[in-house]
């Protein structure tokens, strides 16, 4: 099943800045051949459901290798079975619109 999920993870008890541990996880990602959107409060991604949740597992596993103590995720998904839909296709109907 095809899914797009929008996945903020944040590490808990390594400091203020947060982007060396974002990246890493874009790089999971982008080694797990997702498609993404980097965005500034997190990452768009599409694809199917156990390679995207495979990847989310990973960025945490990376995440606590790097020596963050905790990770707090936010995840919020969608899926369709009416039809195939791209994260493109989202933006260009609502841009159509305006």
């Amino acid at each position: 099943m095809k899914v797009m999920i929008d996945l903020c993870v944040v590490p808990i008890g390594v400091g203020v800045s947060l982007s060396p541990y974002i990246a890493a996880c874009e790089k999971v990602l982008t080694a797990a051949g997702l498609k993404t959107s980097l965005h500034s409060y997190g990452t768009d991604i599409e694809g199917e459901w156990d390679a995207v949740f495979a990847a989310v597992k990973r960025c945490h596993e990376v995440v606590h290798e790097m020596g963050a103590p905790r990770i707090t995720t936010t995840i919020r998904l969608g899926t369709r079975t009416d039809r195939d839909q791209s994260m493109e296709d989202k933006i260009r109907s609502v841009r159509e619109k305006l």
